[in-house]
């Protein structure tokens, strides 16, 4: 750096962090080393470890029966035989695809309108809040259940309704987009609250200036509001594309992810803890799962730090 470049902002920093930890005491430092140390042992014991071994027993034959000495190394055998001779793979990607667009194009976009109008403080605003996040606080199995109340082919409300028989949760034309709006429910109350809090902490002058210069509700949200608002957007972005990746509990509780309701965690399940305990194979699936979540918390982490 030349004498008439100013330092940055992340090197001033940098500089001042020095500063401080040189002017602890020695007892200080131990302190803050021991408050530091822990919390990476445990991240480290509890998530990367198991992350690391699951990474490497893809790479591996072994039923989990016998001792670590019975684990045969098989290369690239289990992604293989994954891509090509494994039916249910693809159908389960193309089904968290699926799952992540719904959640993304229709739930996510329609828990920050309600969160919008919420932040209106209307009358009642407490009372909608309450409803509309009820679901998050709900068990899944209790989600399904209360679905299954909606769909039942003999006595659900939809049904009855409607005046049919449709078997929402047994037709694997449509189970998908029936667990997919259970999820949804549960899910827009989810988003509503994050950008809630997120619109409690906005700066209501600049919805006055922009009122003052003539621009309507839906021009100050695009121009004003949502650009602001970027860190929660990014948050919640990634959110939702990690919920329709890691997409399990409900289809799990409607069939185990059987008959057209295949995601890639059911298949994790199912080769794990199954009954054909196939522990290398399952692991690969766990692993693709990781590799597209890590995408998704990398960009958020890059933009983070492009903010900072």
């Amino acid at each position: 750096m030349s004498a008439t470049t100013p330092p940055s902002a992340r090197t001033r920093t940098r500089a001042a962090s020095r500063g401080a930890w040189s002017k602890l005491r020695g007892s200080d430092k131990a302190t803050v080393l021991g408050m530091s140390a822990l919390p990476v042992l445990l991240v480290g014991l509890l998530v990367w470890l198991p992350a690391l071994i699951t990474v490497v027993l893809s790479f591996t034959r072994w039923d989990g029966i016998g001792g670590l000495e019975d684990i045969e190394f098989i290369g690239l055998r289990n992604y293989t035989e994954m891509a090509t001779i494994y039916p249910a793979f693809w159908p389960a990607l193309w089904h968290n695809l699926l799952w992540l667009a719904g959640l993304f194009l229709v739930f996510t976009p329609l828990g920050m309108l309600l969160a919008i109008l919420l932040d209106r403080e209307l009358r009642g605003t407490t009372f909608y809040q309450t409803a509309l996040y009820l679901p998050v606080v709900l068990s899944t199995a209790l989600i399904g259940f209360i679905w299954q109340l909606m769909y039942s082919a003999d006595q659900g409300f939809i049904n009855a309704v409607l005046g049919t028989s449709i078997d929402f949760y047994g037709d694997p034309g449509i189970n998908l987009y029936a667990a997919m709006l259970a999820n949804g429910w549960r899910h827009t109350g989810y988003i509503m609250l994050l950008y809630l809090a997120g619109l409690k902490g906005f700066d209501k002058e600049l919805h006055e200036a922009s009122a003052l210069d003539g621009a309507g509700p839906i021009k100050t949200f695009f121009l004003i509001t949502f650009p602001v608002m970027r860190p929660t957007n990014i948050l919640i972005l990634v959110i939702t594309f990690i919920e329709g990746l890691r997409a399990f509990d409900l289809v799990w509780v409607i069939n185990r992810g059987t008959n057209g309701l295949e995601m890639i965690s059911t298949l994790v399940t199912a080769n794990v803890a199954g009954e054909a305990s196939r522990i290398g194979f399952g692991s690969a699936l766990a692993t693709v799962m990781l590799l597209l979540s890590s995408v998704f918390i990398i960009i958020q982490t890059r933009l983070n730090m492009k903010d900072s």
